[in-house]
């Protein structure tokens, strides 16, 4: 008996510490993670369903979650009436109210706009990804 209980200590030690769990996300994060996934599906929602006319005339859907315009912009396209019972569409509008939600009420005192800009997000710029040409 007396050997079980140092092989267990020693298998203890050797399994190491127990996970930690990872933390919570935050308010920031959420939205954050949110927006980039509705912009994402809206887009391959643009690309898949380019035959759908209603799909055409949806309210645009560039999020920038640091710009007080994007409040206008969810509740715009929530409650644009194209492509009533499309799935696709009934799905994304539901993930839009969901993040107008978030940020209008659970994290209102956490978030902090940078920008009312609001024609940023009807016509946003490209995002360049090359480096300035360098002029001698």
């Amino acid at each position: 008996m007396e050997h079980r209980i140092p092989a267990l200590f020693l298998l203890l030690l050797l399994a190491g510490p127990p996970a930690a769990r990872p933390a919570p996300p935050t308010c920031y994060s959420r939205m954050l993670g949110l927006s980039r996934e509705i912009t994402g599906d809206f887009q391959l929602l643009q690309a898949a369903e380019p035959a759908k006319a209603c799909v055409r005339y949806l309210p645009r859907l560039y999020l920038d979650i640091h710009n007080h315009c994007v409040l206008a912009q969810l509740r715009d396209f929530v409650a644009s009436p194209q492509c009533w019972k499309v799935a696709q569409v009934d799905s994304l509008k539901d993930k839009v109210r969901k993040l107008y939600t978030i940020m209008n009420s659970f994290c209102r005192r956490d978030l902090v706009f940078l920008s009312d800009d609001c024609s940023a997000l009807e016509y946003p710029t490209p995002v360049t990804t090359s480096p300035p040409d360098r002029q001698s």
